[in-house]
């Protein structure tokens, strides 16, 4: 078949005010990663009322809705992803979180809320040939022992065959109806590294009588540092940021230990190689000098994200369609934030790119919103992206 009439953002106009209510559900009842159970079941009643045939618990709280049409057949998938973060929301909104330290604070409502938009377009339009299934992951945001990897340790792809798959995130900074693209290397590697710096205690009045692991933990803080500027090719990027740093409970005692927890980037399984040796070397010898002792738990998280060319094209190519080349960056640059869609991408071609959010606060902020506004464009684009690939 020759497909015609391709969706336009006109076409989902009427979904508008039914995505906004479930995208504010969402937000006001957020779940974290491995406990989207209501989300999960959010989801799973919609897509059964589309007509998709739905499999659930896949992954953990993992859902696939799946849609054959016609005699095509390629096949496509889709992932949204669906976990919170333990973030205390601070956005004043009359929709704000109904969870204490718990919000949507890097719009995955959002994501989900635009593929199930998608999936009532696709279902009503049934304008493609083939198959398509509609990824609804968990567990994103954990960092190791992912959705994405749990997903696919339980056969996915196997169960639902893909040609390709494609993913997208919001990207504050960038006006509402801007889609953002890169082939090759898009987001970095990520490592997670905890440390545990082993003093001896005392009194804060006889410093001379401890080994202050305040001390060694503060200096390892800068210290770690010139491993960017001095072990790294300047040409490389790669990021060592220390996000948490815990040790006593008094201002006149000197505690036995200090614990650091860090957070490790890089877009290059090299310079990921030389973070890890020299994080660990440094660490030991820099707390062995004070006199302390360094326990290390290096833990690899996601991988470096990797869009494959022909796909980015293509879905470049039709966010030029819709939206018209000025309102397309085909060559965004590289982003330090990490994804575990890497996963898929590494068993499948496929793309992931970033949707503009408008200028709203910052992604892991506890004033960030995701944009309603957003979600015509997004739904509009998953189904022209499905209608343009699954076209004979």
């Amino acid at each position: 078949m020759t497909i015609k009439n391709l969706c336009t953002i006109a076409d989902v106009a009427d979904l508008e005010p039914g995505l906004r209510e479930i995208r504010q559900h969402l937000h006001q009842n957020p779940e974290l990663s491995n406990e989207e159970a209501k989300t999960a079941e959010l989801v799973a009643k919609k897509l059964h009322e589309l007509g998709f045939e739905v499999t659930t618990g896949v992954g953990g709280y993992g859902v696939v809705g799946s849609l054959k049409v016609g005699n095509g057949t390629r096949s496509i998938g889709i992932r949204a992803d669906m976990d919170a973060l333990p973030i205390l929301e601070q956005t004043g909104l009359a929709y704000a979180s109904n969870v204490s330290g718990k919000m949507h604070a890097c719009g995955h409502d959002g994501h989900t809320t635009m593929l199930l938009g998608a999936a009532a377009q696709l279902a009503r339009s049934r304008n493609f040939s083939g198959t398509v299934h509609l990824f609804f992951q968990p567990a994103e945001e954990i960092g190791f022992n992912s959705g994405a990897e749990r997903m696919l340790a339980e056969g996915l792809f196997d169960r639902f065959p893909c040609d390709a798959v494609f993913g997208l995130h919001n990207h504050p900074g960038y006006p509402v109806g801007k889609m953002m693209f890169r082939t090759g290397a898009f987001m970095a590697a990520c490592d997670t590294v905890n440390v545990t710096i082993h003093g001896k205690g005392g009194h804060a009045a006889r410093p001379h009588m401890t080994v202050d692991p305040i001390l060694v933990a503060s200096s390892l803080v800068v210290a770690l540092q010139s491993i960017i500027s001095r072990n790294i090719d300047p040409n490389e990027t790669a990021v060592i940021t220390i996000g948490s740093l815990h040790s006593g409970f008094a201002a006149n005692v000197i505690p036995d230990s200090a614990r650091l927890e860090m957070s490790v980037r890089s877009f290059d399984t090299g310079v990921r190689k030389i973070l890890e040796d020299r994080i660990k070397a440094l660490i030991a010898s820099h707390a062995e000098g004070y006199g302390a002792r360094a326990e290390i738990d290096y833990v690899p998280g996601y991988p470096v994200l990797v869009n494959h060319q022909k796909e980015t094209e293509f879905a470049t190519q039709v966010a030029q369609e819709l939206l018209g080349e000025e309102n397309v960056v085909p060559d965004l640059p590289p982003i330090s934030g990490s994804e575990d869609f890497a996963y898929f991408l590494q068993q499948k071609p496929g793309c992931f790119l970033r949707m503009g959010n408008g200028d709203s606060a910052v992604l892991h902020n506890p004033a960030y919103n995701f944009n309603d506004e957003s979600l015509p464009f997004g739904v509009a684009y998953w189904t022209r992206l499905v209608e343009r690939y699954l076209a004979d």
